[in-house]
């Protein structure tokens, strides 16, 4: 089983907490990125961004001053936001991050899959970006398969807690070998599932927390998920998508 979920906007460097185990496994296209990156002028960059001057100039210099073999920051304490605060990983043990190790992915623009433990460094590309080269304009043709091969290699049960703008690099390329489960966290509202964005990150971490915790090692272990008040709905989920209802405190 593995779980995929999105990076964050927001990045940090911390190289005293924990070691890196490994290089990332498509640093060879991350290097093709950061190329084109480092030839592309700031305002091209701040366009392909689609950001304010200040986080143009942070991303600029960054891109400027960039070495991916040097200063690495393991990938789960590296992206920062509510979904990754939710996951709690600043106070796992050993056994959280060895079961993160071997079951979580994260999706990147930049980098590809990141496994817990790849060394990264701070960088600002969303899948979705637009490069505005005729060899390289969207990141989903740059990586293709790519991605999507190296999960389905690794195992064919998939949990997604990844947003559409990332999943889609696996969900486009789905055979009938894979399980591939998407989890809604909503609320009924009017008789319709409504899923707000906001809440929706939080009980991604919360659920990645929850797996690591219970050393969840099947499908079915995750219907237990119980946190930030959410239930799982079995007569309103299916085979591929798995409803967790917050609770109406209301009624």
């Amino acid at each position: 089983m593995r779980v995929i979920i999105s990076p964050a906007k927001k990045m940090k460097v911390d190289i005293d907490s924990l070691d890196y185990n490994q290089i990332p496994q498509f640093i060879e296209d991350t290097e093709i990125l950061l190329s084109y990156l480092k030839n592309s002028s700031y305002e091209e960059l701040k366009s392909i961004w689609k950001c304010s001057d200040k986080i143009a100039a942070l991303n600029y210099n960054r891109i400027h001053n960039m070495d991916l073999y040097s200063n690495l920051t393991p990938a789960i304490l590296s992206f920062e936001g509510l979904q990754y605060k939710h996951m709690g990983q600043n106070v796992f043990e050993t056994k959280e991050f060895e079961y993160l190790e071997e079951h979580l992915r994260i999706l990147s623009g930049f980098y590809g899959v990141l496994r817990p433990f790849d060394g990264v460094v701070p960088y600002r590309l969303e899948m979705q970006s637009k490069l505005g080269s005729e060899d390289i304009n969207s990141l989903y043709k740059f990586w293709d398969k790519k991605l999507a091969n190296q999960l389905f290699s690794e195992s064919k049960y998939i949990i997604n807690l990844a947003s559409k703008e990332y999943s889609k690099c696996i969900s486009n390329y789905l055979d009938e070998e894979v399980k591939f489960i998407t989890c809604v966290f909503g609320e009924m509202i009017e008789e319709k599932i409504v899923e707000k964005g906001t809440l929706a990150k939080m009980a991604r971490g919360e659920m990645v927390r929850f797996m690591a915790e219970e050393q969840i090692k099947d499908v079915e272990g995750i219907k237990g998920f119980n946190r930030l008040d959410y239930t799982y709905m079995d007569h309103l989920s299916d085979e591929s998508t798995y409803i967790f209802l917050k609770k109406n405190k209301k009624g």
